[in-house]
């Protein structure tokens, strides 16, 4: 697969990089994709929840009334869930969330991830460049230039740009990463993905696995 290189400004270059098949170019495989973003969702729980069970209510324990002649059901102490101030019925106790989930069915929803996008023709591949300093505003005239301003967009960067990353951080809906961090999560949740080039052999050498 040919995807036309364009710079910072939105023109293509006059020149195309080839992109694996093996990994931008397969059939999108869903359910591995429904996966990887299950167990991402399940990892950001952090499963504090815990109310009081019946045991850990601190009241009195005697009998609060007999056991026959109420007409009423039998009742055995006010620390009972059905009493308000009781403990809560069968409430959320601490636990963990996360899953176990193959390190290939992982790649596969990430190459399936990469796929679609390249089929929407919503991923771009463009020349690496950098920024003097950190200004928010120069980061904006290149989201404008491509076209992204209001949309949510996933920067794949191929090592290290702090000028970069930090002319982006303020911007709502974009978001600028290393190859090496490239989630399922983050792909799918993004409108649009650009990929600059310099990534391009570190994310294949990954997935290609």
């Amino acid at each position: 697969m040919k995807v036309a290189v364009i710079d910072f400004k939105g023109k293509e270059l006059g020149r195309q990089v080839e992109l694996s098949d093996d990994v931008f170019g397969i059939e999108p495989n869903d359910h591995a994709i429904y996966l990887d973003v299950k167990q991402y969702h399940a990892n950001q729980r952090q499963g504090t929840h815990k109310s009081k069970q019946r045991a850990e209510i601190v009241g009195s324990t005697r009998k609060i009334k007999k056991q026959k002649g109420t007409g009423t059901a039998r009742a055995g102490s006010i620390k009972s869930g059905v009493f308000r101030g009781g403990g809560r019925i069968f409430g959320p106790t601490p636990r963990d969330y996360s899953f176990k989930l193959n390190k290939g069915q992982k790649r596969l929803a990430r190459k399936s991830a990469l796929s679609q996008k390249a089929a929407e023709g919503t991923l771009h591949v463009i020349e690496d460049f950098n920024f003097d300093a950190p200004k928010t505003k120069d980061f904006i005239d290149v989201l404008n230039a491509l076209g992204l301003d209001n949309k949510k967009s996933l920067f794949v960067l191929g090592g290290s740009n702090n000028n970069v990353y930090l002319s982006s951080r303020n911007l709502k809906g974009t978001e600028v990463i290393t190859y090496s961090e490239l989630s399922t999560y983050k792909i799918i949740n993004a409108n649009n993905v650009v990929v600059f080039e310099g990534s391009l052999e570190g994310i294949e050498q990954n997935l290609s696995k």
